[in-house]
């Protein structure tokens, strides 16, 4: 088991240093200059000259990139060109925001994806098994980009339940979450329906069956338990996505969270922060699928043997 982390944990930092340099050279190459986004177009070349060199993007990409790395190592993500603020403190304001949309999104994927995917595998073939595998297909379809104005439409403009936008008590949380939960809910609907279609087949379950146990019982006891292994695996890949933050939902519904820091970077080609809001990403997206698959391992046992070799 140790040999499984040790190598999991030192291709996760390969991944880690891969997506840092990699991000560092493309948001250079993107058209644009922080420079004339700070001092407008009509600045003289000696003013910008002179907060080129101030901000240090007069020198080259590879010792930038050097510099970022060492500053790294020390915990040290910069300052941001936009407010002059280290990019740690603007990164803890937006974190809980990101963390508390991530796992309200998932509560709703929950609470939708479990009993769907239990009644379309029980009744299969049936009409609640269409409806459940059509109401899946049209959550994988749309895109949040569309279901967030929809909602806000609705809910907000026409019957004025939630607010429109913002970080502003229970209600503003309600219809993002929405938003992220249906498209994860529609994925995790047909996970369990598969799975526990498979599993109902399984000799265990006619035994139980035969003892004269509730269907109730066999259905919820013995075979969803065993249905949830592989749904509880594309569970922590989605909590990953998720936690990295939601970037089309939280602009949408103007959440201020990672997502929505990660946009408003860009478009004022705040490298430093850009770089800080990728990394973030990346190291929670790593962080999840690690531990989900030492989950896995540690609940079987073949998985570490297999990969340890």
């Amino acid at each position: 088991m140790l040999r499984y982390i040790l190598s999991r944990l030192a291709s996760a930092l390969i991944v880690i240093f891969g997506v840092i340099c990699l991000v560092f050279l493309l948001i250079h190459l993107v058209p644009g200059n922080p420079v004339d986004m700070m001092l407008g177009e009509s600045a003289r070349p000696a003013d910008r000259a002179a907060l080129t060199a101030a901000l240090g993007l007069d020198k080259p990409i590879l010792v930038q990139l050097g510099h970022y790395l060492v500053g790294l190592t020390h915990l040290d993500l910069g300052t941001s060109l936009y407010t002059r603020r280290p990019v740690i403190d603007v990164l803890l304001e937006r974190i809980p925001a990101s963390a508390e949309l991530a796992l309200a999104g998932m509560l709703v994927a929950l609470l939708i994806a479990v009993p769907l995917g239990v009644i379309a595998a029980v009744r299969k073939d049936s009409a609640w098994d269409q409806g459940a595998m059509t109401f899946s297909l049209l959550g994988v379809s749309i895109p949040n980009f569309w279901m967030g104005p929809v909602l806000i439409l609705v809910f907000s403009l026409w019957l004025g339940w939630f607010p429109v936008s913002g970080r502003d008590g229970f209600g503003s949380l309600v219809l993002p979450a929405i938003t992220l939960g249906t498209a994860l809910a529609a994925v995790l609907s047909r996970m369990i329906r598969s799975t526990l279609l498979e599993v109902l087949g399984e000799d265990y379950i006619r035994t139980a069956r035969a003892k004269g146990l509730h269907e109730r019982t066999v259905i919820l006891k013995h075979g969803l338990r065993n249905a949830l292994l592989p749904t509880i695996t594309l569970l922590g890949l989605q909590l990953g996505t998720l936690l990295g933050g939601a970037v089309i939902t939280e602009t949408v519904f103007s959440w201020p969270g990672v997502g929505k820091l990660t946009i408003d970077a860009i478009l004022r080609r705040d490298y430093p922060v850009v770089q800080a809001c990728m990394l973030l990403i990346s190291l929670s997206y790593v962080g999840v699928n690690i531990i989900t698959d030492l989950v896995y391992a540690w609940v079987d046992p073949r998985v570490r043997v297999g990969r340890g070799r």
